[in-house]
């Protein structure tokens, strides 16, 4: 056994080592798991991302870095300012905003603006 720590919990539980180190090696991968990311955004790391927030807000830009709470870094970044009388539809007006952080908890959407397109809404019937 590793330690006197772990030996004395090996006693206080009644199990044997080996079984109590198992058990051990499993609670460390849990927590190894814990710790991942949510989403793998290495491979958009210096290409443009556009990021959806909580709030409605768009903005675009180059991903800088990010880190397991999707806390992002954009830089030449972008916001899409919405329309304020219908806030579900953007404007064609843009704000430069420069090197920003995103917060991750209001972070809802990042995808990347290669190969994204508006369409047309295939559930609006035709007028």
């Amino acid at each position: 056994l590793r330690s006197s720590t772990t030996r004395r919990l090996v006693k206080h539980c009644g199990c044997s080592g080996r079984v109590f180190e198992k058990l051990l090696f499993l609670l460390q991968q849990m927590n190894a798991d814990k710790k991942q990311a949510v989403l793998d955004l290495s491979k958009h790391v210096d290409q443009k991302v556009r990021v959806k927030f909580s709030g409605g807000r768009e903005v675009e830009g180059r991903l800088k870095g990010f880190d397991t709470l999707v806390n992002l870094v954009l830089d030449e970044c972008v916001e899409y300012i919405r329309d304020p009388d219908d806030p579900y539809k953007l404007t064609n007006e843009t704000r430069q905003l420069g090197l920003i952080v995103c917060r991750g908890t209001a972070v809802t959407l990042v995808c990347p603006c290669d190969g994204m397109m508006e369409i047309a809404n295939p559930f609006i019937s035709a007028e």
